[in-house]
């Protein structure tokens, strides 16, 4: 008996959610209705894919060589659906893209509307996160991430780069006085993120010339909680430009120590799974991206 491409798409969303009933919400059906789409598929194939255990599933060996041969069938599904879909006029279909909160939100998100009013067919679902996610068990078509690229199986298109300096109010400088030097910055409350460890290095040389590492007066895990705090006057924060080039433009965030800040940019790309087809919907929304994102928010 032949399987069905419902029956793969079940198999693929068993695997990449960890459970059936992660699979089951992800797909809209019944918990039932997949583990019926896996016992008719395991029964077809005489073969066992998943070990159900009491505590998580896993992959037989059969299941692992099924699986690729199952995500090719569909990127290849999708890929046919969507040249016939362009042959007779606008792109449809879903594309999940995944961002940085703060980059969602202070570069993708204006430019949103023109987007989709040029490609009304693609239904957009925007999911945002500061840690890196699994392409493939968060269902992700796009991500964009900032900062130097670490996963080997990632296709990546570089958007470009975004300077980092330090910013504080004017209500904060009057207040606690503007730091001469590094060493003042001893005496400041500084802001800093409480699960990025990395980004609590500040393009600071000091004389041993290593940057600076700060260990926060209050911090959050959020790049777009640690603006508002420096907006409150709460001190002194160490951001990318892509975030602040609007209190920046009006005054009420001004650098602090520029020329002790040394040039050091966050890189920008956008990435996807190396082993995925890029989908039609993709590569626009990446070009599209490369095209409107104005020099002030990003450098090549």
């Amino acid at each position: 008996m032949k399987t069905t491409l419902e029956e793969q798409q079940a198999f693929i969303t068993v695997v990449d959610s960890g459970s059936i009933t992660g699979a089951a919400e992800r797909l809209g059906i019944t918990v039932s209705g997949v583990s019926r789409a896996l016992n008719r598929l395991e029964r077809k194939l005489g073969a066992t894919l998943l070990r159900r255990t009491t505590r998580r599933l896993e992959l037989t060996e059969e299941g692992e060589t099924f699986l690729q041969h199952c995500r090719r069938i569909l990127t290849a599904v999708e890929a046919a659906e969507e040249s016939v879909q362009h042959h007779h006029g606008q792109p449809q279909g879903r594309l999940r893209v995944n961002a940085a909160p703060s980059f969602m939100q202070f570069v993708i998100v204006p430019v949103l509307g023109e987007f989709r009013a040029r490609y009304p067919g693609i239904t957009l679902q925007l999911d945002t996160h500061d840690r890196f996610v699994d392409l493939l068990e968060q269902r992700v078509d796009l991500a964009i991430r900032i900062g130097e690229l670490d996963d080997s199986s990632l296709h990546a298109r570089r958007l470009g780069h975004s300077p980092l300096r330090l910013l504080a109010s004017p209500a904060y400088l009057e207040r606690a006085g503007t730091p001469q030097s590094i060493e003042d910055l001893k005496h400041h409350s500084l802001l800093g993120f409480s699960q990025l460890e990395h980004l609590n290095h500040w393009p600071l040389r000091r004389a041993n010339g290593k940057c600076l590492h700060i260990t926060p007066a209050l911090s959050a895990s959020s790049g777009s909680t640690l603006i508002e705090l420096a907006l409150k006057g709460e001190g002194i924060v160490c951001l990318a430009d892509f975030m602040t080039i609007k209190p920046r433009k009006a005054g009420t965030l001004v650098d602090v120590l520029p020329s002790h800040t040394e040039l050091q940019m966050q890189a920008v790309n956008a990435v996807y799974y190396r082993q995925a087809t890029l989908s039609q919907r993709a590569r626009l929304f990446m070009d599209f991206l490369a095209e409107r994102l104005p020099e002030e928010y990003l450098q090549s």
